[in-house]
């Protein structure tokens, strides 16, 4: 026997019941794969100019040491690591700004004004006190930031990984 033209309720609420399912998957879908796909495809901007504060902070001619927090998200991880910048004013008005990393092997350096030196506590790596090297295994001076001042205040140029 042919079957008629006509739907049948069963079909209907079949047809209805897949239709209002399909709309709702896909209304709660999306957003579950962008949550998911989302931190994967975004990219971290490391490329800043950190605020150092006012330029009234930094006494000529001796090397201070600033130290900053930087976050970084890898996807729904959050690290937060800090860094220090030794921060020379010098007698012309510029600024150099150096990283307190020791080119060696990374351990913290110190100013030592005793000594006119950035010392390395780890191996014994010395640097003036525009980073240039004066003794020890490290390999080059000591990593430089740029600077800039605007409105009186100092900003380093970070560029971090």
């Amino acid at each position: 026997m042919p079957k008629s033209p006509q739907m049948s309720r069963k079909e209907f609420v079949g047809i209805v019941t897949a239709a209002v399912g399909s709309v709702m998957g896909v209304l709660v879908g999306i957003p579950t794969i962008s949550y998911l796909i989302a931190p994967a495809l975004t990219k971290d901007s490391t490329d800043v100019w950190i605020p150092a504060g006012p330029v009234e902070n930094y006494p000529v001619a001796v090397p201070t040491l600033f130290n900053f927090n930087r976050t970084k998200v890898n996807g729904w991880e959050k690290t937060v690591n800090s860094y220090g910048v030794y921060i020379l004013h010098n007698e012309d008005g510029s600024f150099l700004a150096l990283s307190n990393k020791c080119t060696h092997l990374s351990c913290r350096v110190n100013w030592k004004t005793d000594e006119s030196a950035y010392i390395c506590p780890c191996h014994d790596a010395y640097f003036a006190i525009d980073g240039q090297i004066i003794s020890g295994p490290q390999p080059r001076p000591l990593d430089q930031y740029e600077t800039k001042v605007e409105e009186n205040t100092l900003f380093i140029h970070f560029m971090g990984s």
